[in-house]
């Protein structure tokens, strides 16, 4: 399937970001918007086979940039069978970094595991940076120059993108750099300021919710595989088989429901996968996930984003999340990595879910 820009943009408005006042929502990525997790992935892995057969004989790392592009990098990843891994916002203790930045983003630091990428880059010819949209190239140039480093003459580049709107003297940055580009689709984002600027954000806001949920089913699932550090991706792939068994025997045969799966921040890919398996069962899904992005939310027909609720962080309760157009199904259910002990973060969402919806099943990889 080909896409276009109509397919995978919708403009939206940034919350009090001066330096950029759009944000673009793609309505098939299972972030922001609900999505059915098959289009979703179906849409990860028409980026691998974008470049699929350019590198054949080369040993590929991929690497996906949180949050937004976490599960875009693992299906990419797991499609054409390489090593991945995700860059974090997150601290994985007694750990050194590699650290860079993001400097458009609302949450600008990011982190590669420096001991996963040293072992690593000794049997790797080519790192490809899985993103879901670039526009400048900035983010992407800036852990080149810390690889380029620490790994002098060691390693060619790569970018692959779901959008891409780099200016052509961007595009030539990279060019003479030889960085090769790949992406599905073309924007241009001269308008995209201006359009941001005519809506009301008029939307629905909710403000956290700390009242505990009572009725929720809580599963807790254990070997859980962790992104964050380097993985095999088919292993990857394997190991959310093994989630999804460990659920399905628990939960029974579920169908003909209405079903929403919610990912949390970072932790995307195994939402993803377990939506896609319950519409193997005959079921309508629809997934997508919390986030660290706050973006305006109003009320007009062709705004991509309606209602927004402002959630505590599953992973750090000093930290706001959001969650957007939460609908009514005839089950929700949580899949998260997130630790225990964090339990602020769980009852905002859990209350957020349960405005309208009674039947939520709390899933927890660990």
């Amino acid at each position: 399937m080909e896409y276009v820009e109509n397919d995978l943009v919708r403009v939206a408005k940034r919350e009090k970001n001066t330096k950029r006042n759009y944000v673009v929502v793609n309505p098939l990525q299972g972030k922001h918007i609900p999505v059915s997790p098959s289009m979703a992935l179906k849409l990860f892995t028409r980026l691998a086979d974008s470049f699929r057969r350019e590198y054949t004989g080369e040993n590929l790392l991929l690497i996906g940039f949180a949050e937004t592009a976490t599960a875009i990098g693992a299906q990419a990843a797991v499609s054409l069978g390489t090593k991945y891994i995700q860059t974090t916002r997150e601290v994985i203790p007694d750990l050194e970094y590699l650290v860079f930045s993001e400097e458009h983003s609302h949450a600008t630091e990011q982190k590669l595991v420096k001991k996963d990428i040293d072992g690593v880059v000794p049997k790797t010819d080519r790192i490809v940076f899985i993103e879901d949209e670039v526009t400048t190239g900035k983010t992407i140039l800036n852990i080149i120059a810390i690889l380029e480093k620490l790994y002098p003459d060691q390693l060619s580049f790569s970018v692959a993108s779901l959008l891409n709107g780099m200016s052509d003297k961007n595009l030539q940055v990279f060019e003479q750099k030889g960085i090769r580009i790949h992406y599905l689709v073309k924007t241009e984002h001269d308008t995209f300021c201006d359009r941001a600027k005519e809506f009301a954000g008029n939307g629905l806001y909710y403000k956290s919710m700390k009242k505990e949920r009572k009725h929720v089913s809580v599963l807790e699932v254990k070997n859980k595989m962790n992104a964050q550090r380097l993985v095999d991706a088919l292993l990857y792939e394997k190991a959310c088989e093994g989630l999804w068994n460990a659920v399905h025997q628990r939960i029974g045969s579920i169908s003909n429901k209405n079903i929403l799966v919610i990912g949390t921040e970072e932790f995307m890919y195994p939402a993803l996968f377990i939506g896609k398996k319950l519409e193997e069962l005959s079921n309508q899904v629809f997934c997508h996930s919390t986030t660290r992005s706050p973006i305006v939310v109003s009320l007009e027909k062709d705004y991509p984003l309606h209602s927004r609720y402002e959630l505590k962080s599953l992973y750090d309760s000093e930290r706001r999340t959001f969650l957007y157009d939460i609908g009514k199904y005839d089950k929700v259910f949580v899949v998260t990595d997130a630790p225990k002990e964090e339990t602020e973060g769980v009852h905002t969402l859990l209350s957020a879910l349960g405005a309208q919806n009674d039947h939520i099943t709390l899933i927890r990889w660990c």
